[in-house]
């Protein structure tokens, strides 16, 4: 199934080893593919993780994992074997990032922190995705998206927001948030090799990043000494803060600052209500956000969603639908742009699956990346251009140090 495009975009040219799995750093590493990096996804016998998480038509081919591996190669090593684990150095002599999201510690027992491989390749970035800094008490605990979403007070959060049970965001939030973390730490560190020359280690962690992320919107009173209050920053936690119910619907409207609510007030015909103390400027509104909230719904459910939108496009005021996936695959700007297209994969068959969301004159990368490989797909491939034999290759599959796929469409 090897149907590999020419590399194009700003990354073209780098070559990343990646040993991640589940959703954290597989998220990074397929955005630097999607910028034309060339991305080597490193696997277990066993594969990663979310290649067994259904929806699937295949075995093996996780939706999550369709679209948080495209633009890779699969290369099966059992990094248990000696063979395997030299095979990986080969590998590693000439790249330019290891990115992996092992556990630091299982990573010193294999060999493979940073100061096992510098002398090997000086050049080599080494982007070690964890749960904690390495210097905390926390440092060998594991992490996943859960346990540092709650970490990190997202529950206690929805909790203050809607007064119930505290739960956790419906989708991998710190997973995501860290991926991002971990693509300017590859870019960055690009770039500051080019400046010295040298690769260095950068560690990535998880919950450092979610409470950069949560502390930025809700420290609040807290970031003053002595405080000046407690956390939460009110606009988000009023429990007035969702979706405004029409007549017929909901709408999201975000009316902000003072010419939004001039704005609203004159398509509505009462442009006096701006006179009132608790809307006439933005630091009255916050300090009685959950009125302000409050009233504007008691006014939404006086139009039909429609209506609503018409007035408020003419006015000038923020609004959008309410969305659900399935509207997403059919909203009219994604389809003018095309960011969500149809893939047609070897294995699987059409897929949706989005376009890079960024775009760039000089750069641009790839429009279509070559689909989420089966596990071990590229093995023999990338050990032929490592230089190793045909023969070698098969003495390495009867020991079990590598795999490839068992079943490869041309």
């Amino acid at each position: 199934m090897e149907q590999r495009t020419t590399a194009s975009g700003p990354l073209a040219g780098v070559k990343v080893v990646d040993m991640t799995s589940v959703i954290m750093g597989p998220f990074a590493t397929q955005i630097l593919a999607s910028l034309g990096a060339e991305v080597i996804k490193v696997e277990s016998p066993e594969g990663d993780n979310m290649r067994h998480v259904g929806p699937m038509r295949n075995a093996g081919m996780g939706y999550i994992f369709l679209q948080a591996n495209q633009g890779k190669q699969s290369v099966v090593l059992d990094l248990k074997n000696p063979s395997a684990k030299e095979a990986l150095l080969r590998l590693l002599k000439d790249s330019d990032v290891l990115i992996s999201n092992v556990r630091p510690q299982a990573m010193a027992r294999l060999g493979l922190l940073y100061e096992d491989l510098k002398a090997l390749n000086p050049r080599l970035i080494h982007v070690s995705c964890c749960g904690f800094d390495q210097a905390g008490p926390y440092a060998a605990k594991p992490a996943y998206d859960d346990l540092i979403q709650g970490a990190t007070g997202v529950p206690w959060l929805s909790q203050q927001y809607g007064g119930g049970e505290p739960a956790y965001a419906p989708m991998t939030l710190g997973d995501r948030v860290t991926g991002l973390h971990a693509v300017y730490a590859v870019t960055t560190a690009l770039y500051a090799r080019e400046r010295s020359g040298q690769g260095q280690a950068v560690v990535v962690p998880m919950f450092e990043a979610m409470t950069q992320f949560i502390l930025g919107d809700h420290l609040a009173g807290l970031s003053f000494e002595p405080p000046m209050g407690g956390a939460g920053y009110a606009r988000l936690l009023t429990e007035h803060r969702k979706p405004y119910q029409t007549a017929d619907g909901y709408l999201c409207v975000l009316i902000y600052n003072d010419k939004h609510w001039h704005s609203f007030f004159q398509a509505i015909g009462q442009p006096e209500r701006m006179q009132d103390p608790m809307f006439a400027t933005h630091t009255q509104r916050a300090a009685h956000i959950d009125a302000v909230y409050a009233e504007v719904g008691q006014l939404m459910r006086q139009r039909t969603t429609a209506q609503w939108r018409t007035l408020l496009d003419a006015a000038d005021v923020p609004n959008m639908p309410m969305a659900s996936p399935e509207d997403l695959l059919q909203d009219p700007h994604h389809q003018a742009t095309g960011f969500v297209r149809t893939q047609d994969h070897p294995t699987e068959g059409p897929i949706k699956t989005t376009g890079v969301p960024t775009q760039w004159s000089q750069t641009p990368p790839a429009t279509q990346p070559s689909p989420a490989p089966q596990l071990g797909e590229h093995t023999a491939t990338v050990l032929l251009r490592l230089g190793y034999s045909n023969e070698e290759i098969a003495a390495m599959q009867a020991s079990g140090a590598c795999r490839q796929a068992a079943c490869v469409v041309v």
